[in-house]
C-alpha cells in the first residue's frame, strides 16, 4: 500500500491577526498544527514566512521544504508543552561549553582556539554576567554555580518559539554561549558557526577533508542559519 501524502487542495494563502499573533489561512481555514492546535505565531513576520512556505507548495506537500512551519510546529506541539524541560536541557551545555574546553597542543591550534573563542567569552563575560573559566583538556570540571544560574535563568526566560530556535543554536553549535551569541547578534551568524567548527576544520586541514563529514555538516549548517532566522522572526518588536 502506498503512503498516503498530503496534496495541494488550496488556492489562496491569507494571514491573518487572531487575538494572540498571527496565523494563516487556507482558502479562509486556519492552519493546524501536527497535534492538531491552531498554528497562531506571535509576530507578523513569522506568519508571513509561514504563509510563503504553504503558497509555494506545489502538487504534494512536501515538509522538507517548509522549515518555518517545522519550527512553528516543535514551538506549539513540543516546546509549550515542556519548556521547562528543555529550557533545562539547554542550559546544561554552560556547564561544559565548547568555548571553555582547550586543546594542550599543538601551538596552533591552541593560539586558533584562543584567538576565536577568547572574543566571545568575554562578550559573555560582560553582556551574559558569565565569566565561565577555560580548561585545559577534555576532562570535566564544574564552573561557579552563579554563572551557570544566572545563564539558566535567561535560558528560561525565552519565549516558547524563541526557545525553540534556541535548541538548535546551542545543540548544533554545541556551545551554551555561541546560542546566546547567535541569538543576541554578536556576530554574524555564519561566522558564529565557524567558530563552533574550528576543532573540525582543524582536522581537515590536517588529515584532509571527509567528503561525508562535510556533507553531514552543510546540513547542520542550513539548520544553525534557519534557527538565526526563525529566532529574529519570533521576535516583538
Amino acid at each position: 500500500m502506498s503512503e498516503w501524502k498530503q496534496k495541494r487542495f488550496w488556492t489562496k494563502v491569507d494571514v491573518a491577526e487572531v487575538d494572540d499573533g498571527f496565523t494563516v489561512h487556507l482558502d479562509g481555514r486556519g492552519v493546524k498544527t501536527p497535534a492538531k492546535a491552531a498554528l497562531t505565531v506571535p509576530t507578523m513576520a513569522l506568519a508571513s514566512a509561514v504563509a510563503a512556505e504553504w503558497d509555494a507548495q506545489i502538487g504534494v506537500v512536501n515538509p522538507n521544504l517548509m522549515p518555518f512551519t517545522r519550527s512553528a510546529n516543535a514551538a506549539i506541539d513540543k516546546v509549550r508543552i515542556q519548556h521547562s524541560e528543555v529550557a533545562d536541557m539547554l542550559a546544561a551545555y554552560g556547564d561544559a561549553d565548547l568555548l571553555c574546553y582547550r586543546a594542550t597542543d599543538p601551538i596552533e591550534l591552541v593560539t586558533r582556539q584562543a584567538e576565536e573563542w577568547d572574543p566571545v567569552l568575554a562578550w559573555a563575560r560582560v553582556e551574559l554576567d558569565a565569566p565561565l573559566e577555560i580548561r585545559s583538556g577534555v576532562m570535566h570540571a564544574p564552573q561557579a554555580d552563579i554563572p551557570l544560574l544566572g545563564l539558566s535563568v535567561k535560558t528560561h526566560a525565552l519565549t516558547d518559539f524563541e526557545l525553540a530556535a534556541f535548541h538548535d543554536l546551542v545543540s548544533l553549535s554545541g556551545s551554551l554561549i555561541l546560542g546566546f551569541a547567535a541569538a543576541r547578534g554578536f556576530a554574524p551568524i555564519e561566522e558564529l558557526w565557524l567558530k563552533s567548527r574550528l576543532d573540525e576544520h582543524w582536522q581537515e586541514e590536517q588529515w584532509g577533508p571527509d567528503e561525508e563529514a562535510q556533507l553531514a555538516s552543510e546540513v547542520k549548517k542550513e539548520s544553525f542559519l534557519h534557527a538565526k532566522r526563525f529566532f529574529d522572526a519570533s521576535q516583538l518588536s
